[in-house]
């Protein structure tokens, strides 16, 4: 810059230097004085194009400085810049020829302390609940006792642990868990993605679609807890159809979520408590429902049973309720037999009267008028008989010629492939049955065969019998004359002569008595 301010030699005109000239030389001593700064303000007018690129004002309550983040530095930002927030910018100095001004390209921004980032934290608050998020009206009940548990938080650490452990103490249920990182740049964007993906599952799918959700971390500083501070993770628990349980650091924590949520647990643990009932509690609570379903069954069973006998008591007996009518019948039954003859009496004078009139050519006369009748209608009934005849025969004549006999061949032929097919299974099933049959007779003779004496004796037992008659004790084979001893492959006599064998057609006796 040396080169352009120096006095000239004496005598001598100024020297003229460019626009441009003036302005690269200024921009090369302001990034060379000024290339790596951090500067602290109050964000003004904050501006976003659609580029992608955020123009901004940092000013104090003496001096504006015009600031740019481009668009790759904004999508790394874990702080989304915001008008009236009190931050530390880092970066670096330039100009902008163009319009003759410098300005400062931001890298990185970062809240000027924990009252900045309170006094944003408010901010965003009071914008949410001016657009009805915190409604106790749109909050959703959570379900008694929720088949599935969503969770969303850190695979690693405490937290899941303390929530699987709560579960499994008070009613275990099936836990999803979708793993996000808790604090960082990445919080914000992995929990509002997590809750809008399991909302996105269909119940009853492979993946079954949560009844209740559960958004947890563990204790930590204002910094680490603000990913669920950001505005996408609280409309994404606004929005979401499942109901939500915020259960983010220590009981005197609080973040945007809880305000959202559908309800908030101050500790993850306590968000387990919320989620289950205790089933030792149910367990007793019904005990204690079926006694006194069964003390009240009981007691209304009593008191039915002695109001049916007071009034029992207010009724009259059955002999005084039937007595008239007992008299009544028997007035009436002993008057019966004279009113049936007065009756009959009354019956058979009418008959005579009515016969009375009845005169032999009087019948003739009336049956040779229904003669004539019957005749007359005979003589109609032929034509009319014929007509019928001639309608029908013609009606059949105009059906028959509308039938071909291909059609009737057809059908035959189909008829007769039923008959065949249906005569082939026919043959099938016999035969089948019968090889059934024959299995079952083979099996039975196996079974009679091993369960016959004969079959014991191949395995070195013997059939003793003495005078013919079978040998079971040491005293009936001392008091027999000649013993016969069958062996497998035959018999052998001892101390005479063999007696004579019964008939095979007998049922075997000696089965009993092998050794």
């Amino acid at each position: 810059m040396s080169d352009l301010i120096d006095d000239p030699e004496p005598g001598q005109n100024a020297p003229e230097f460019t626009v441009s000239e003036v302005s690269g030389a200024v921009k090369r001593l302001i990034e060379g004085e000024f290339g790596r700064v951090r500067i602290k303000g109050e964000l003004g007018r904050v501006m976003s194009y659609r580029s992608g690129h955020i123009y901004l004002d940092l000013k104090d309550d003496k001096a504006v400085l015009a600031g740019v983040i481009w668009k790759g530095q904004a999508a790394k930002m874990s702080v989304k810049p915001e008008e009236g927030m009190e931050v530390v910018a880092t970066g670096r100095l330039t100009t902008f020829p163009g319009q003759s001004k410098y300005q400062m390209v931001i890298e990185d921004i970062r809240p000027a302390g924990v009252g900045a980032l309170m006094a944003m934290l408010e901010k965003r608050k009071a914008a949410l609940q001016a657009e009805g998020l915190f409604d106790p009206a749109r909050k959703k009940e959570l379900p008694y006792l929720p088949e599935v548990i969503g969770v969303v938080t850190s695979p690693q650490g405490a937290v899941i642990r303390d929530i699987l452990h709560r579960l499994r103490d008070r009613f275990p249920r099936r836990v999803l868990i979708w793993p996000v990182a808790v604090q960082g740049k990445a919080c914000a964007p992995q929990v509002a993605a997590a809750i809008e993906g399991f909302n996105r599952l269909t119940p009853g799918g492979a993946i079954p679609r949560p009844d209740l959700l559960i958004v947890a971390r563990g204790g930590g500083s204002i910094e680490d807890l603000w990913g669920f501070n950001e505005e996408i993770v609280a409309r994404a628990a606004a929005a979401s159809e499942i109901p939500l349980i915020s259960a983010v650091g220590h009981e005197t924590d609080t973040t945007l979520i809880d305000y959202v949520s559908d309800r908030r647990a101050p500790t993850p643990t306590a968000a387990a408590e919320l989620a289950v009932p205790v089933r030792s509690e149910l367990l007793a609570w019904l005990q204690s429902q079926e006694g006194r379903l069964a003390r009240a069954a009981t007691q209304g069973v009593t008191q039915r049973q002695q109001r049916l006998r007071d009034l029992g008591r207010a009724l009259p007996r059955l002999e005084a309720l039937t007595e008239n009518a007992r008299q009544r019948f028997d007035f009436i039954s002993e008057k019966l037999g004279g009113a049936l003859g007065k009756a009959a009496s009354v019956k058979r004078v009418r008959l005579s009267e009515a016969a009375g009139s009845l005169r032999p050519s009087l019948l003739r006369r009336v049956l040779s008028e229904q003669a004539r009748r019957v005749q007359g209608a005979g003589e109609r009934l032929a034509p009319a008989l014929r007509r019928a005849i001639g309608d029908e025969r013609r009606a059949l004549e105009r059906r028959a010629a509308g039938l071909r006999l291909t059609l009737v061949s057809r059908e035959a032929a189909r008829k007769r492939e039923a008959k065949d097919a249906l005569a082939l299974r026919l043959r099938e099933v016999a035969v089948g049955q019968v090889r059934r049959w024959h299995d079952q007779v083979q099996s039975l003779e196996r079974l009679r065969l091993s369960l016959g004496y004969e079959e014991t004796l191949k395995r070195g037992y013997a059939v003793v019998r003495g005078d013919g008659d079978v040998v079971t004790t040491k005293g009936g084979a001392e008091a027999a004359s000649v013993l016969e001893i069958q062996f497998q492959d035959g018999r052998v006599t001892v101390g005479g002569k063999a007696p004579a064998r019964k008939s095979k057609a007998s049922p075997a006796p000696d089965q009993g008595s092998l050794f």
